[in-house]
C-alpha cells in the first residue's frame, strides 16, 4: 500500500523540482536578455531581420483571424440582440470584446504556433548540431546573437499585430452588419465610442507586449535548451507552444483582473 503511494508522490516532487529548475532558468535568460537589450555592441541589422520575421510574416495569419473573428462576433451578436430588439448594440458590443479581450488573446495564440515554434525550431536545430556551442567559443554571446533579438522584436510587434487584428475584425464586423443586415451605420459606429474608450486600446497594448515577451522568451528557452536531436527538437517545439498558450491565457487572466477591477 505504501509503495503504491510512494510512486505517484515522488513523481510529484520530481515534476515540481524540474518546474522550479526550468523556473529559474527562464529568469536567468530574461535577466541576461535585458542585459544584453542595453549593452553593446547593437546588432541593428539582427534585430531587424527579427521584426521582419515576427511582423511581416504573423501579418496573414493575423489578419485572416482578425476577418474572421469579427464576422462571427457581429453574426451571433446580431442573432442574439435579435431575439430582444437591441440589434444597435451591436457595433459597440464587437469592439469592445475585440479590443479587451479578443484581439490580444487571439493574436497571441496565433503568434505563439506561428512565431513561438519557428523560434524553438531554429534554436533548438542550432544547439543539437552545436553551432551555439561554436558561437560562443568564437567569442559571440549566444545569448546577445540570437536570444535578445527574437524576445525584443516579439515584444515590439505584438502591440502593432493585436491593432490590426482590432481594426480588421472591427471592420469585418461594419460590413457584415451594415452591409448585410442593414444594421445603421451611424448607430453602429456611435456605439462604439460609447463601449470603447483611449484606456481599452492602451491596456490591449499592454496586454500584446506582456504576451509578446512571454512568447519570445519561452519560444527562445525551449530552443536554447533543447537536446536529444532531432526527436528533442521536436518535443521542445511542442512544448513551446502549449507552454506559450497557457502563459498567454494566464497572463490575461492576471492582467484583466488588475486593469479592470479599479
Amino acid at each position: 500500500m505504501l509503495d503504491k503511494l510512494k510512486a505517484p508522490i515522488e513523481r510529484l516532487g520530481e515534476m515540481t523540482i524540474n518546474a522550479i529548475e526550468e523556473l529559474g532558468k527562464m529568469a536567468t535568460l530574461l535577466f541576461e536578455t535585458a542585459i544584453w537589450a542595453v549593452r553593446p555592441p547593437y546588432r541593428l541589422r539582427v534585430i531587424m531581420q527579427a521584426l521582419e520575421s515576427v511582423g511581416v510574416g504573423s501579418l496573414f495569419i493575423v489578419l485572416f483571424t482578425g476577418l474572421f473573428t469579427g464576422l462571427v462576433m457581429a453574426y451571433q451578436s446580431i442573432y442574439a440582440f435579435g431575439l430582444f430588439g437591441a440589434e444597435t448594440l451591436v457595433g459597440g458590443t464587437v469592439a469592445a470584446s475585440v479590443v479587451r479581450e479578443l484581439g490580444p488573446v487571439l493574436t497571441g495564440l496565433m503568434v505563439s504556433g506561428r512565431t513561438g515554434s519557428s523560434m524553438t525550431t531554429e534554436l533548438g536545430t542550432m544547439r543539437v548540431t552545436e553551432q551555439i556551442d561554436a558561437m560562443a567559443v568564437m567569442a559571440v554571446n549566444p545569448v546577445q546573437y540570437l536570444v535578445m533579438p527574437r524576445v525584443l522584436a516579439t515584444m515590439l510587434m505584438m502591440p502593432l499585430l493585436v491593432l490590426l487584428f482590432n481594426f480588421v475584425a472591427i471592420a469585418g464586423a461594419y460590413a457584415l452588419s451594415v452591409g448585410v443586415m442593414n444594421i445603421d451605420p451611424g448607430i453602429f459606429v456611435q456605439k462604439i465610442r460609447d463601449f470603447v474608450v483611449a484606456k481599452d486600446l492602451l491596456f490591449s497594448c499592454i496586454k500584446a507586449a506582456c504576451f509578446g515577451l512571454a512568447i519570445g522568451l519561452i519560444g527562445c528557452y525551449k530552443g536554447f535548451y533543447a537536446s536529444g536531436g532531432a526527436k528533442g527538437v521536436g518535443e521542445a517545439t511542442t512544448s513551446s507552444v502549449v507552454t506559450s498558450s497557457i502563459a498567454v491565457l494566464f497572463i490575461d487572466y492576471i492582467l484583466t483582473v488588475f486593469m479592470y477591477s479599479t
